[in-house]
C-alpha cells in the first residue's frame, strides 16, 4: 500500500489515505461526508489525476473524514526536502520545500519572514493565542489533579508538612498570571479570545 506521507499529488495522498483509512472504494468515502460538494465522481477524478483542484470545502471535508490536518494532503510531508506538488502555485511557491511549506502554512516561522510591523505584530500574536490555549488546558489540568489529591489524601494534622501535591498549586498559579498576561496582550490587539467554559477546554 502506497504511503500517503511521501505520496506525489493531491489524488495519490487522497487514495493512499483512503484506503490506509479502511475505506475500500471512493463512494464510501464520498458517503461518510455528509456534504454534497464531495461525491464519488469527484473523489475518483482527483485520484485518477483527471482533476488537479479542490475546493477549500472539499479539501477540508475530504481530510476531517480521513482524520489528517489537511496539510497532510497538501504537501508529502514524509519528504519535508523535496519541492511541492500543487498545480497552478506562483513561482515562489513552486520553490518551497514541503518544510518550508508546513512552516508557511502553520504560520510559525519558516520559509516566510514578516516585512512590515504589521505582520511581525499579527506572527506574534498569533504565536501568543497559541500559548493561551496550551495554558489555559494547563490549568484545567492542574485544577483536577488539585481537587482529586484533597480527596484523596487524607487529613493527618499531626505532620506539619506541606501536602504532597502542594507543587501543582504554585504551578497552577504561574499558569494563571501567565494567562492573564496573554489574554490582556492579546485583547489589546483586537483578538476576540472570551474565556470558553470549562467544556470547552479539551485536556
Amino acid at each position: 500500500m502506497a504511503d500517503f506521507k511521501i505520496a506525489t499529488t493531491v489524488g495519490a495522498r487522497i487514495a493512499a489515505l483512503r484506503k490506509a483509512r479502511g475505506f475500500t472504494s471512493a463512494k464510501a468515502l464520498a458517503d461518510s461526508i455528509p456534504s454534497d460538494s464531495v461525491t464519488e465522481s469527484l473523489l475518483q477524478n482527483i485520484e485518477a489525476g483527471r482533476q488537479n483542484d479542490l475546493a477549500v470545502a472539499q479539501l477540508l471535508n475530504i481530510a476531517w473524514a480521513l482524520r489528517v490536518s489537511p496539510v497532510f494532503l497538501l504537501a508529502p510531508l514524509g519528504s519535508p526536502h523535496e519541492h511541492l506538488d500543487l498545480p497552478g502555485i506562483i513561482p515562489d511557491l513552486e520553490n518551497l520545500t514541503v518544510a518550508e511549506f508546513d512552516a508557511w502554512i502553520s504560520g510559525i516561522d519558516g520559509a516566510y519572514r514578516p516585512i512590515t510591523t504589521d505582520e511581525h505584530s499579527e506572527r506574534a500574536q498569533l504565536e501568543a493565542l497559541r500559548e493561551l490555549l496550551r495554558e489555559r488546558r494547563e490549568a484545567r489540568r492542574l485544577r483536577t489533579v488539585i481537587e482529586l489529591s484533597a480527596e484523596l489524601t487524607p487529613h493527618e494534622p499531626e505532620h506539619d508538612e506541606p501536602a504532597k501535591w502542594a507543587d501543582f498549586q504554585e504551578r497552577l498559579d504561574d499558569a494563571n498570571r501567565r494567562i492573564q498576561q496573554l489574554e490582556t496582550y492579546l485583547g489589546s490587539g483586537g483578538w476576540n479570545i472570551n474565556h470558553p467554559p470549562e467544556s470547552d477546554l479539551h485536556p
